[in-house]
């Protein structure tokens, strides 16, 4: 265990310092979602209308930054190999470092919804929900990034082709998202389905995301 908290401590502070940590995130989050007001305009009811949509879709173009390095830097110094060659499960290593990346980037995300949702208008019902859901769904957004970034990890500038990977693969995750969030403020009877589903591809992806990167590390080490 206590590797586990020494590596988890160490991804953590790494991201933080590549990739731009939970400022840049937090910045980034913000500029996309003031930037749609502009385009919407001043239309409060309409915005408040596809506000979900717009701090979901903030939420994950945020979530894509710094996840080109998600393993990138590992291997730049070497260490991606002696993770690889330590005998340790480089399932559990990747989780962990998912989990360090998700703390460091994700949750400050998570954590700044509830004020930019008053930039699209978000009565407390809504804030409330859309909180909920990206709080569930986000992790899975980090796990389909990490098998994106692995199948990347051996390209040179490969930031560009992981967004192209890993945004079709979110797609059900914001689908859903935006769906539990958007019914659920209209009837909360409609809220439960689509959550759950949510729920579910979050799991999904705890599952798969980590076998599917760690596959990838390992191809590309060979």
């Amino acid at each position: 265990m206590s590797w586990m908290k020494s590596l988890f401590v160490r991804e953590y502070q790494l991201a933080n310092r590549v990739g731009g940590g939970a400022l840049i995130g937090v910045l980034f989050f913000l500029a996309v979602v003031t930037i749609f007001p502009f385009g919407v305009g001043p239309d409060m009811i309409l915005l408040s209308r596809i506000g979900a949509a717009i701090l979901w879709i903030g939420a994950l173009l945020s979530t894509l930054l710094g996840l080109d390095r998600l393993f990138q830097a590992d291997r730049e110094d070497g260490s991606l190999e002696l993770l690889v060659m330590s005998g340790r499960s480089l399932e559990l290593v990747v989780l962990i470092k998912c989990a360090a990346h998700w703390a460091a980037t994700g949750l400050p995300l998570v954590l700044a919804t509830p004020v930019l949702s008053l930039f699209v208008g978000l009565d407390f019902q809504s804030i409330v929900l859309v909180t909920l859901t990206l709080l569930v769904g986000a992790p899975a957004l980090t796990l389909v990034g990490a098998v994106g970034a692995g199948v990347t990890v051996s390209m040179r500038r490969g930031g560009v082709l992981l967004s192209i990977l890993v945004i079709p693969l979110a797609i059900p995750i914001l689908i859903f998202g935006v769906s539990a969030a958007t019914a659920g403020a209209i009837d909360s009877n409609n809220f439960l389905v689509p959550f759950l589903f949510l729920c579910a591809l979050t799991l999904f992806g705890l599952v798969i995301g980590p076998l599917a990167a760690a596959a990838a590390l390992r191809v590309s080490g060979d």
